[in-house]
């Protein structure tokens, strides 16, 4: 009777436990579906890859663009002094010349042999050769330069060539992948990739009052040679000219510069139709808008582009911008540094109309301004003029300059290229006080007066420290 008993409660054990188990894992599988079911939803999983309009296949753009970048060969010569010939000889002896070669690299733009690059490449070479990716090699003519955003362009004697369209490199996003086409260390036809690192870069490796620099930071592997190349987004378009590297090896360490293809147009666009670029500028010095600039001039907030002062005869004075006005908008596009502010104004001409937005103290005003060239009126410049024969950025000086200076009149050389100035051994912060005994008040009479000139010029004025030096050459 107690076997029997036993059983009993046995089994009712057995049975219960069975039930307990089958039910448990009833529930835990109605749970488990329940989450599979949750992860199967296509809210998350679908979006997500619908979101993506990019891949990382890099074959098309690469396949689209290598055959459209060159190498670009440079020569030179460089004069070599011997100190212990000059003891014995003095002046006579003027040094060994050597040539010297440079490479970099430049890419096709018109199927009829355009070909931009950039200025460092090609500066004070005497002959340019450019080389194919079929190993066609042509010699290049330069169209033209610009020393304030550092490209040049240049015209080789052949049509039918494969070239590469531009991109908007406004549209460009931070963390979008492209590609660095080039000739590293001379090695042809390389390819490398990397993703959009920052825009709007201001690095000052431009050696220029006036220059523009809002680079696009990429980690695509640049080295030297690679100068004067493509860089390309993955529908194998332009989007910039690769530029410079941060490096203290000199090799890639993931950091180089682009400068943006809205900038490369526009300095293309004027070299071919005038031979030199038209520089718009609004005549301001400004600053970016630091937390300690802030809380000195009184800001609440830190967004936009500070005037620290307006310039004389300038854009932004006629228009009514004034000193401590904070510049937000140009064209409705929203500016955050100087860089994207010198950026947005340098894709304009002189005489163009743009619309600025600024905050002044607690009011936001919309002021259209019309740009003006450096000469501080709206006239298109020409290659051949005489700031171009003097190979020289004039500015007009005003009365501020002037007394400090202790003259009445004169008009400062901001910046030199190759041209009669630098040959005569004239340095930037030359002020031109007199061209042939007659007094020179502002760009447009220097203008007049070398337009009449015909001979010999001599040229008097005024060092920043109060030196005084005469010039004298001939046209």
């Amino acid at each position: 009777m107690k076997n029997k008993q036993l059983f009993v409660i046995i089994g009712a054990a057995v049975i219960g436990g069975l039930v307990a188990v089958f039910a448990y894992s009833a529930l835990i599988d109605k749970k488990e579906k329940h989450l599979i079911e949750q992860v199967k939803q296509p809210v998350s999983m679908v979006n997500l890859t619908a979101g993506l309009d990019s891949s990382t296949d890099f074959t098309y753009a690469a396949e689209k663009t290598i055959n459209a970048v060159v190498n670009v060969k440079t020569q030179s010569t460089v004069q070599y002094r011997n100190p212990i010939y000059e003891f014995f000889y003095g002046d006579r002896y003027q040094g060994d010349e050597e040539p010297v070669m440079g490479i970099g690299s430049g890419v096709i733009i018109t199927a009829d042999g355009y070909i931009v690059t950039n200025n460092h490449v090609i500066e004070n070479s005497e002959k340019v050769s450019v080389t194919l990716n079929d190993k066609r090699e042509f010699e290049a003519k330069l169209v033209g330069t610009d020393h304030s955003t550092d490209l040049a362009l240049l015209k080789i004697d052949t049509d039918g060539l494969p070239f590469i369209t531009f991109g908007n490199s406004d549209a460009l996003k931070v963390g979008e992948w492209v590609l660095a086409v080039g000739n590293p260390f001379n090695i042809s036809s390389t390819v490398t990739a990397g993703i959009v690192s920052a825009k709007g870069r201001s690095m000052a490796i431009i050696e220029d009052n006036y220059r523009i620099e809002s680079f696009i930071q990429t980690d695509a592997s640049v080295n030297r040679g690679n100068s004067g190349g493509a860089l390309v987004n993955l529908r194998g378009e332009m989007i910039g000219i690769n530029t410079a590297i941060v490096s203290p090896t000199g090799g890639n360490v993931g950091i180089s510069f682009a400068i943006p293809s809205s900038i490369v147009q526009k300095v293309v666009k004027d070299l071919i139709e005038f031979g030199t670029v038209q520089r718009a500028i609004m005549g301001v010095q400004i600053a970016d808008i630091t937390a300690e600039l802030a809380k000195e001039k009184g800001l609440d907030q830190l967004e936009g582009v500070y005037v620290e002062e307006v310039n004389d005869n300038s854009a932004a004075k006629a228009a009514g911008i004034e000193s401590g006005d904070v510049i937000t908008q140009i064209n409705g596009i929203v500016v955050k540094s100087p860089s994207e502010l010198q950026e947005m104004v340098g894709r304009y001409r002189p005489g163009d109309k743009i619309s600025v937005q600024l905050k002044r103290k607690d009011k936001t005003k919309q002021i259209d301004v019309t740009l003006r060239n450096l000469q501080g009126d709206t006239g298109v410049v020409k290659a051949g003029t005489f700031e171009t024969i003097l190979g020289a950025k004039l500015v007009n000086l005003n009365d501020q300059e002037l007394k400090k200076l202790g003259i009445k009149n004169g008009v400062k050389v901001t910046e030199l290229q190759d041209g009669k100035l630098k040959a005569e051994g004239v340095k930037p912060g030359f002020v031109i006080t007199q061209v042939n005994n007659q007094p020179v008040n502002s760009v447009a009479d220097l203008e007049k007066i070398f337009k009449s000139v015909k001979g010999g010029v001599y040229i008097e004025g005024v060092y920043q420290n109060g030196a005084r030096e005469y010039y004298a050459f001939g046209l």
